[in-house]
């Protein structure tokens, strides 16, 4: 009796050792730009640059012309005398600081309502958008004297003037905004039977930031160039006077450097009050919106 084989289970032949993969190789990070390529640098360092080759090009020519100091002063007495007079010149930058800032918080606030009722209807619009053009291409220094009469505050008149200065263009760049949304977009929300105020909120108020923000840069300065105009008009004087009153009293006395130092106070004010708008808007839209996304 044969015995039968046993049977054999087919094995599987073991593959062949494979080596491990080698760990994929990170990408190199990219090699960080030169400090003058940024972006955010080159902002600052040509400005200062092209003010630093304008400053020594000044002094230059006043030295070298033998310039007398109540012709055109020296960037380095204006200095000084910024700093010799810096009680009196101090004291009348906070005064027009503060009204320019009280006016364009004004400003904003009626220009943001007034947008908001032009909005609402289109004849409304109609009606009332030409006198805002009136109010803007009206001289304010024909209109100041009245101002002041009319209002007993010199303060609160001062405030009123440069307000006014600086009124039109947020009403305008806001009106724009709120009008320019996506035909799009407004039928959905119409579709979904949104009331006006849903609408103002969630749609229209979002599309017009951009806009409103280009508005808050240009009235920045020129409730600045209000707040000045008003001041040389009333001419108010003592504990109360602004940075247009030393202006005005250096140029009697024939004080140029004073003078000078006044603008360049006047001239700091108006790009400090730029650059924090411009900072406010990048905040507000840095994250979303393409005019501030940087690349």
């Amino acid at each position: 009796m044969s015995t039968p084989f046993p049977s054999v289970a087919a094995v599987p032949r073991s593959a062949p050792a494979v080596p491990a993969a080698k760990k994929a190789a990170s990408p190199p990070k990219p090699a960080r730009a030169p400090l003058l390529a940024r972006p955010r640098v080159q902002r600052i360092f040509y400005p200062l640059l092209v003010g630093m080759v304008l400053i020594a090009l000044w002094q230059g020519l006043v030295t070298g012309l033998e310039l007398p100091p109540y012709l055109v002063p020296s960037p380095l007495l204006m200095m000084e005398t910024l700093i010799t007079d810096w009680a009196a010149l101090g004291a009348s930058l906070w005064v027009t600081v503060k009204i320019t800032v009280l006016a364009f918080l004004a400003a904003t606030v009626a220009g943001v309502l007034i947008s908001f009722l032009f909005v609402q209807s289109k004849l409304i619009e109609m009606a009332l958008f030409p006198y805002a053009v009136l109010l803007q291409v009206t001289p304010i220094v024909a209109v100041a004297p009245l101002i002041i009469i009319w209002v007993k505050d010199p303060t609160a008149s001062m405030v009123i003037c440069a307000a006014l200065v600086a009124l039109f263009p947020i009403i305008s760049n806001t009106t724009l905004g709120l009008r320019s949304v996506e035909p799009d977009l407004q039928s959905y929300f119409q579709l979904n039977r949104a009331t006006r105020l849903q609408t103002l909120v969630r749609l229209r108020i979002p599309s017009a930031l951009p806009y409103f923000f280009g508005g808050l840069r240009i009235s920045s300065g020129l409730a600045l160039i209000g707040a000045v105009v008003a001041e040389f008009v009333a001419g108010t004087g003592g504990s109360g006077a602004g940075l247009a009153y030393q202006i005005l009293q250096a140029g009697f006395q024939l004080n140029i450097p004073r003078m000078f130092a006044a603008l360049l106070l006047i001239s700091l004010t108006g790009v400090g009050m730029f650059v924090a708008m411009a900072w406010l808007s990048r905040l507000a839209l840095g994250s979303w919106h393409s005019s501030e996304i940087t690349p």
